[in-house]
């Protein structure tokens, strides 16, 4: 028996272990596909060479011109980087929504969290509005706050409709305030003149014309979200067997609920201020990392960020070189993919009921 449980563990660890180390290598490979790819091609060896020698610091001897180098380090790299962390951010969020809720249809888009966030950019940029103390972090911070109470509302709205808060209810509402306030930017949009009509495309879910400010911008809010989320991990995996089951465990409930929905807020608004509205990430792949590697939050977070993050880098290079010199929306190509999904996701769902 002893020799069977040991078999068991090492068995385990060995998925868990090959799970990561797969995760990795996509997202590096994505990262340096991501580099490498684009209007002026770099061989993947120059890629790799630059970022250890002139971003790692490591002395590799190798004589690389001038133009490749800013190319890299300055155009592309932080473009990637800012990718990777809004792709992990809406991933992870997902990952909490769904294991919060229970229900694998839930995400920062159809619960109108990134909606709400949205708003609240368009608001900033509309009012031209700089809080005192915090400036720059205007933008994001708005975002954040804007996206946290819609998802409050959302929930109080449901509640309404229905008091035992059923899954099904909350996403229908979220939804309907999702249209609701997508409705209201657009509104904004039709009043102003031609300089705010441009952030239609920002909307639409973008990373283009991205520097380093704008990484350094989401970065803080992006960690504080993700430790938030780590820290729940073992309280979501409680959660996702009910309230009353988590509580006999001795989890207390609604702390723990306010700090995971704070936690996937930040990461939503965060990404949404930078990158505009990129739907369907935060739904897809959650579900995907679900379905490959099992629905512990212990490891679904970390997964989702690995493969979130390389999803949408990956996006981004097919947005900018599959119709060049023109360039596509993220959000086209993430909508395209994920409208499908959340169809069969939603039929598969019907069917079980």
């Amino acid at each position: 028996m002893l020799s069977w449980f040991i078999l068991m563990s090492l068995t385990t660890n060995k998925k868990k272990w090959a799970a990561y180390g797969g995760s990795v290598l996509f997202l590096f490979a994505a990262l340096i596909i991501g580099i490498s790819i684009g209007s002026i091609g770099i061989p993947f060896s120059t890629t790799v060479i630059v970022l250890l020698q002139e971003g790692a610091g490591i002395p590799l001897g190798a004589d690389i011109d001038s133009v490749t180098r800013n190319i890299i380090l300055d155009i592309r790299l932080p473009r990637v980087t800012l990718a990777l962390l809004v792709g992990a951010s809406l991933a992870m969020a997902g990952s909490a929504f769904q294991g919060f809720l229970k229900n694998p249809l839930a995400d920062p888009f159809t619960l109108g969290v990134s909606s709400g966030a949205a708003l609240g950019a368009v608001i900033v940029l509309f009012l031209g509005l700089s809080l005192p103390l915090i400036g720059a972090f205007t933008l994001p911070f708005v975002s954040v706050i804007s996206g946290f109470l819609t998802l409050f509302l959302v929930l109080f709205f449901a509640r309404i409709v229905q008091k035992n808060l059923a899954t099904e209810t909350i996403i229908l509402a979220g939804i309907i305030f999702s249209s609701f306030l997508g409705s209201l930017m657009s509104l904004l949009i039709a009043l102003t003149g031609e300089e705010l009509r441009q952030i239609i495309t920002w909307l639409m879910g973008s990373v283009s014309m991205r520097g380093w400010s704008h990484v350094l911008l989401m970065l803080p809010f992006f960690i504080t979200g993700a430790v938030i989320l780590f820290a729940n991990s073992r309280e979501l995996n409680a959660m996702v067997f009910g309230e009353e089951t988590a509580k006999t465990l001795g989890v207390n409930t609604e702390a723990r609920k306010i700090s995971i929905l704070l936690g996937a807020s930040l990461l939503t608004g965060s990404a949404v201020a930078v990158s505009g509205t990129i739907g369907f990430v935060g739904l897809v792949i959650p579900h995907l990392v679900r379905l490959l590697f099992g629905a512990d939050h212990r490891h679904h977070l970390p997964l989702s960020l690995l493969i979130g993050g390389g999803f949408l880098v990956l996006t981004d290079m097919a947005a900018r070189t599959l119709i060049a010199p023109t360039e596509l929306p993220i959000g086209v190509l993430t909508a395209i993919i994920g409208a499908p999904v959340f169809g069969l996701l939603l039929l598969r769902e019907r069917k079980k009921l």
